[in-house]
């Protein structure tokens, strides 16, 4: 079934396709945590902020589908405590736990309304994670509200992101370490030289500060120079090299975001105004998962390709005829990879609000942030589209969501393309760390609290992948100045010993 829309034929739609009609963020900023608003409260706002910009707030009392990525916050029910302050008695309420994809969120939310399944829909996610920084600072309590309960549904990963021997060799659980040791591979095969990468990473987020300096919701809105993020200093500190603060999401952000979903049916029948009217195109994710030791190649993602590609063929859409795109920026070397397998150029800015250093990543979120500011800027651009892109622990799973101001060629695609990425994705076998030799793939240098911690990454001569670390001054020394990926390194009772 098919209709025209009430102020204006458009081209027709399905009466159950999915139509994006509302967004809402939220950013607050109290050096004071009394001051503060806690997380749920934030995400509270944005959802109603949602409903007054799709000019229809009485929609958010027929929502029927609440879902919420989990932050680092104790609710354990958000999704309810949100449908019934906002008057929706029937929503299922969804909590995604870390290790899936925030994009996952957002096609479910789009395929649930296209089956019949729900008619309204929200997804949203905040943090406050300044509000909790500034009150350890101070020694004070950051209370939050009782959110008891059990979900209708939890989302959970499948697989660890971490190989046990990952974390024993000194990377631990942050991923700073991890995503430095893919930048060293990435660099190598491009040829690079130290200097010269550092250099070309700097430029990237040179770029993307400026860019968060003219979005109005970024957390840092100041336009650093090249210099500025190339060395480290006291305020810009090397955390894996050479990945200084800076080249890092700022997850101490106070930050909420909300999207508001209705079929076309709906957003008719109410009224809608034309102009709030956004189509998703497509929703496309890799959730195949291996750990980064037990991949051949580490500086590519065969999920990005197959997973991005898929999005833009399912949506009807090439990559030159994209208008705004955001690539997850978590790390420099995730934008790389994705841009890479993309055969995406720099016609356009790799960023919508700056990246997550400087517009601010609130934990597990960002994706709705990303998705709002694109969402603004096409609302300025008729005919315009936008990819938005979602990764998921260390480039382990992929997501992508192709947006337009104009009805596609096809109807709304929610697509996981996991198997044909595990039939083409390479793995090899992870030894624990012992006496051993080999040629090194992938290499940073941790630096802890008075620590310098060295980490390579091996294939063995025994036909086995392994990781080691090292303490040592001399080797640590190498291991920062030049490019040691495709060079020998010897490795005895577990701990690297030298690098040829």
């Amino acid at each position: 079934m098919s209709f025209e829309e009430r102020e204006g034929t458009v081209r027709p739609l399905d009466d159950r396709a999915p139509v994006l009609v509302g967004i809402g963020t939220v950013e607050q900023r109290h050096d004071d945590p009394a001051d503060a608003t806690e997380p749920l409260d934030l995400m509270l706002e944005a959802i109603q902020r949602a409903g007054a910009d799709s000019g229809r707030p009485e929609l958010l009392a027929r929502v029927d589908y609440v879902a919420v990525p989990r932050g680092r916050w104790r609710y354990e029910d958000p999704g309810r405590y949100l449908a019934d302050a906002i008057g929706s008695e029937r929503a299922d309420s969804i909590l995604a736990l870390v290790g899936v994809l925030q994009q996952s969120l957002i096609g479910e939310a789009c395929q649930r309304i296209a089956d019949g399944h729900a008619d309204v829909a929200v997804v949203v996610g905040g943090e406050a994670g300044y509000r909790r920084l500034r009150g350890r600072l101070l020694g004070v309590p950051t209370p939050e509200t009782s959110a008891p309960g059990a979900p209708t549904a939890v989302h959970k990963a499948k697989a660890e992101l971490q190989h046990p021997a990952e974390v024993a060799c000194g990377l631990g659980a942050m991923p700073v370490g991890y995503y430095a040791i893919i930048e060293s591979a990435l660099m190598h095969r491009r040829g690079h030289s130290v200097p010269q990468h550092r250099n070309e990473i700097a430029k990237l987020y040179s770029r993307f500060s400026e860019i968060a300096a003219e979005n109005p919701h970024a957390w840092r809105r100041e336009a650093l120079s090249v210099e500025t993020l190339e060395e480290p200093t006291p305020q810009n500190p090397m955390l894996a090299f050479p990945y200084t603060k800076r080249h890092t999401t700022s997850w101490n952000v106070d930050q909420s975001a909300a999207l508001l979903f209705c079929s076309a049916r709906t957003a008719a029948e109410l009224g809608v105004p034309p102009s709030q009217w956004i189509y998703p195109l497509a929703s496309t994710e890799s959730n195949y998962m291996s750990t980064l030791s037990e991949r051949e190649d580490v500086s590519r993602s065969p999920g990005a390709r197959i997973a991005g590609n898929r999005a833009l063929e399912r949506g009807g859409v090439t990559v030159d005829e994209l208008d705004f795109v955001d690539l997850y920026s978590c790390f420099p070397a995730a934008v790389q990879i994705i841009a890479e397998e993309l055969g995406m150029d720099k016609r356009l800015d790799w960023t919508v609000t700056g990246g997550m250093p400087f517009a601010g990543g609130p934990f597990n979120s960002y994706v709705l942030q990303s998705t709002c500011r694109a969402i603004e800027l096409m609302r300025g651009r008729p005919g315009s589209k936008a990819l938005i892109t979602s990764i998921s622990g260390v480039m382990t799973k992929q997501g992508f969501g192709l947006w337009s101001t104009e009805p596609g060629p096809n109807p709304f695609a929610w697509e996981d393309t996991s198997a044909e990425v595990a039939g083409v994705a390479r793995s090899v076998s992870v030894a624990m760390a012992g006496d051993m030799s080999g040629v090194i793939v992938g290499h940073t240098v941790v630096h802890g609290d008075h620590v310098r911690t060295g980490v390579v990454l091996i294939d063995t001569d025994h036909a086995t992948r392994s990781i080691v670390s090292t303490t040592d001054d001399a080797v640590i020394q190498r291991l920062e100045s030049q490019d040691c990926c495709g060079r020998r390194a010897l490795a005895m009772d577990g701990r690297l010993h030298s690098v040829g």
